[in-house]
């Protein structure tokens, strides 16, 4: 159920900047992204690979590799605590407790070498203060209500002795075993098959509806985001380019790379396509600074404006942002502003 519009806020994320020194130059990966979350909230953040998705969810608790990367500037509020402003030590009593992260694969997440049920307990014993007996207790709980069977004698199994699919539940069961207020699941059905990637996003949902917990799900695949998100979060570039409820914005996108984007769907009704949809062109070399529209060299509506400045994310209808010269609807260039 989509949240309540004066729901409690969660997580304020206010102009995160985050950049990499290369040899080649400073990346500009992440270019000033603020959003809420509420209580209960589900936020889809989309777009192509590279558009700066994972980079900003993991500058929230600074699992970006510092150096090469550093957070410039920009604040993440959680419980009145900005995340960013914390040292490694009181960021460590966060994760895990306060905010939980599912990774994309949980091969290269897990340790090969610790019993799932050490790698479960050790959180629960760590923030929770639990001892031994009633962390293997909870462990077998949380296992159990992810949808692994023989939850207790799966405890002493390694990760290589689970397949993709129960891997995967393993790490949301670690995510969620210390109820953190707010998930974070990086692109986490990427890497399995169809089959198994419905299960998971069946299981997500019922959890959603049992726990109410607020989600951010990051992934490039808008068809799940249509199933699964109560708002839509695009970005391209480092920058948020819309932002709408997930219905509004399907219906009525706004931004051009958002039309895009759903053009590549493919249609499930009349006619099949001889050839699958793509956006033309490349993203745009970050080592740049950005000056203007990150999306004008792709872009069928760019005019003059559009190569020599930005465009801000402005409302251009309710609870409906979007960051364009060009008016779609209007088939005109928007007021100036």
């Amino acid at each position: 159920m989509p949240p309540d519009k004066a729901a409690d806020v969660v997580l304020s994320v206010n102009n995160i900047v985050t950049r990499f020194n290369t040899a080649e130059g400073t990346v500009h990966a992440v270019n000033g992204v603020s959003f809420d979350v509420h209580a209960g909230e589900l936020l889809g953040v989309v777009g192509e690979s590279g558009c700066g998705k994972s980079v900003t969810m993991m500058s929230l608790v600074k699992l970006v590799p510092m150096p090469p990367a550093k957070i410039v500037k920009g604040s993440a509020m959680l419980d009145s605590k900005d995340l960013i402003q914390m040292d490694l030590d009181e960021l460590q009593r966060v994760r895990g407790a306060h905010i939980g992260f599912i990774f994309q694969d949980p091969m290269t997440s897990l340790n090969p070498v610790l019993t799932v049920g050490y790698q479960l307990t050790e959180a629960l014993r760590l923030h929770k203060r639990m001892s031994k007996k009633a962390a293997r207790a909870r462990a077998v709980e949380i296992l159990e209500l992810v949808g692994i069977p023989l939850a207790d004698k799966r405890l002493n199994d390694f990760p290589h002795q689970f397949s993709g699919g129960m891997r995967q539940r393993v790490m949301i069961a670690i995510a969620l075993s210390c109820d953190p207020k707010v998930l974070i699941a990086d692109e986490p059905t990427t890497a399995l098959d169809v089959t198994i990637q419905a299960q998971i996003l069946d299981l997500v949902k019922r959890l959603r509806e049992e726990l109410g917990m607020a989600i951010v799900w990051v992934t490039h695949d808008l068809g799940v985001v249509a199933s699964l998100a109560d708002r839509v979060m695009v970005m391209y570039s480092g920058f948020i380019v819309e932002r709408a409820d997930v219905e509004q914005l399907y219906a009525e996108p706004k931004h051009p790379y958002t039309m895009a984007l759903l053009a590549t769907l493919p249609e499930l009704e009349g006619e099949r396509a001889t050839r699958l949809e793509s956006i033309e062109g490349q993203p745009p070399d970050q080592l740049r600074a950005p000056t203007s529209c990150p999306f004008e060299p792709r872009c069928s509506y760019a005019f003059d404006r559009c190569s020599r400045e930005n465009p801000l994310l402005k409302f251009v209808a309710e609870g409906h942002e979007v960051a364009c010269w060009w008016d779609v609807e209007k088939n005109t260039p928007r007021e100036a502003n």
